[in-house]
């Protein structure tokens, strides 16, 4: 049986100025999946999250979460129906501990009990490799570290839909295979994921399905390995072109 869909967008659209950045985009999200998205620079797909997670209003278009139409929520409202994101660039809070940082995730965000955002917290951090970092300062840490706790800050929220935007940039080999492991571990524990990758071993040992944009514009979804194989995919996204 096909599982049940968690979010859906219809006609959705996004312009700056005379700049169409989403162009009409229909797309739905299933429960339990990892979809991942591609699409070349200035595709859309940053515009895309910020457009589900409510930083940004969109022009036209509907979507609904769990059934619920979403309207005019602001993002922390969006959190708390259960959309969590992570930002291309982390955004933590400098002058709190990378533990107060979760707290205040799970306190605010996903509305938990003290005691038990606390304990949810401290799981959190030992899953993302974090433990030994938890009484640091997070403006202090390095970037890998920054981007691991933009990860585990949204996860401290409770999300049921985790928007991943571009976490496995900058990796190593072996930290990509812990990363996968780590969004597999999530999407096990009843997560469902959209992760836009431009590291695409990374994306490709993950993801159920792929969606590819270009100019705003849906030019394939389907089965991974279907969608890499298309020839418009490979020239628009890899710069190849294929002969017939």
């Amino acid at each position: 049986m096909a599982e049940a869909v968690l979010f859906q967008a219809r006609g959705l659209a996004k312009s700056f100025g005379a700049v169409r950045v989403v162009q009409g985009l229909d797309f739905d999200v299933r429960a339990g999946e990892v979809l991942g998205v591609l699409g070349p620079n200035g595709a859309g797909k940053t515009t895309l999250f910020n457009l589900v997670s409510g930083d940004v209003a969109p022009d036209a278009g509907q979507m609904t979460f769990d059934g619920r139409p979403l309207g005019q929520e602001p993002p922390f409202q969006r959190c708390r129906l259960g959309i969590g994101r992570t930002y291309q660039v982390p955004r933590p809070y400098g002058g709190m501990t990378v533990f107060e940082n979760l707290l205040v995730a799970a306190l605010f965000g996903g509305r938990q009990p003290e005691a038990a955002a606390q304990a949810r917290c401290a799981r959190i951090l030992d899953e993302c490799g974090l433990a030994a970092r938890a009484n640091q300062l997070a403006g202090g840490l390095p970037l890998l570290d920054r981007k691991r706790l933009e990860l585990a800050r949204a996860l401290a929220s409770g999300p049921r839909l985790l928007l991943l935007d571009e976490i496995a940039g900058g990796l190593t080999d072996e930290e990509s295979k812990q990363l996968v492991a780590l969004v597999r571990q999530i999407r096990d524990g009843g997560v469902t994921v959209v992760w836009i990758e431009h590291v695409l071993h990374a994306l490709m040992a993950v993801a159920d399905r792929l969606m590819v944009l270009n100019f705003g514009q849906k030019i394939a979804e389907g089965a991974p390995a279907e969608v890499m194989a298309s020839a418009e995919v490979q020239r628009v996204y890899m710069g190849l072109e294929v002969q017939a």
